[in-house]
């Protein structure tokens, strides 16, 4: 009674369960090593935030490249801000999703070195091509704390670096496109978002700590594709059986039917006696 899986509804419907089982556990791995990552990435950037803040020289240095085991820490510079060579980076968002730019300052080092700092969030111009309004940097010799960030990329950040853009306006913080508008002076590689000293009347926007206590819902989508993937082959032997039953229902079916008809055929009203004579 199991014939009928040869037929080619059954083929195609058994090929089609095969490719689907190993395709959701794949998924189900791929969203696992998702939530692997998350959880990795929260226990770094939780360690980097409480690790003590360190000399930014000690960290980073011209042309260099920030690696992500230091991503988020804390680093100290010493020097004088720079606003003549003060730019925006356009299209960032406040802490409450407001569309605006970030402040980034150069900080001239005691060596004659540069770290950017990247300032805060203030609001855009009423214009795109205008320069907004920046509150003043800290004047003389300051002292600054900040997290320690890589240079951004069009592929980490999906932001693309966009030519002909007003004077004084960038889309990603590079420091060799800085060390370049600054006449090749020295930029050290990456740059620092400003946590100390808080900025005069919260302007610009402090940017706040990078979130890492959610883990997201990667786990639970692991777990319903490999319940997904258990279910086809369960799923398979139920429709499986119930055509089975449905056959041998129809075969008995035919058979009671022909029985009946044999029986009618044969039968009918006996003659009465003596109906020959």
């Amino acid at each position: 009674m199991y014939r009928f899986l040869l037929s080619r509804q059954w083929v195609i419907l058994t090929l089609v369960a095969l490719v689907l089982i190993p395709v959701m556990i794949e998924l189900g791995f791929w969203q696992f090593h998702r939530h692997e990552r998350r959880v990795a990435q929260n226990a770094l950037i939780a360690d980097n935030l409480a690790a003590k803040p360190v000399p930014v020289e000690e960290l980073t240095s011209p042309g260099h490249t920030v690696p992500r085991a230091d991503y988020w820490r804390h680093a100290t510079a010493t020097g004088t801000f720079d606003t003549a060579h003060e730019v925006v980076v356009r299209r960032r968002t406040s802490s409450d999703d407001r569309v605006g730019v970030h402040v980034l300052t150069p900080l001239v080092l005691k060596d004659g070195k540069v770290v950017m700092v990247n300032r805060g969030w203030i609001p855009a111009a009423g214009d795109q091509r205008s320069y907004p309004d920046v509150p003043p940097a800290p004047k003389g010799l300051v002292t600054v704390t900040g997290r320690l960030m890589a240079d951004e990329t069009t592929g980490a950040s999906g932001i693309k670096d966009l030519k002909g853009l007003p004077d004084r306006q960038v889309m990603l913080i590079d420091s060799a496109q800085q060390s370049a508008l600054q006449g090749g002076r020295p930029v050290l590689g990456g740059y620092l978002e400003l946590t100390a000293p808080e900025p005069a009347g919260d302007t610009p926007e402090p940017i706040p700590d990078p979130d890492h206590d959610s883990i997201g819902a990667h786990m639970a989508y692991a777990i319903q594709w490999w319940l997904f993937s258990a279910g086809v082959p369960v799923g398979w032997c139920v429709l499986a059986r119930r055509e089975k039953r449905d056959r041998e229902a129809a075969a008995a079916g035919d058979a009671a039917g022909g029985s009946g008809d044999g029986a009618g055929g044969t039968g009918g009203t006996p003659e009465p006696a003596g109906a020959t004579a």
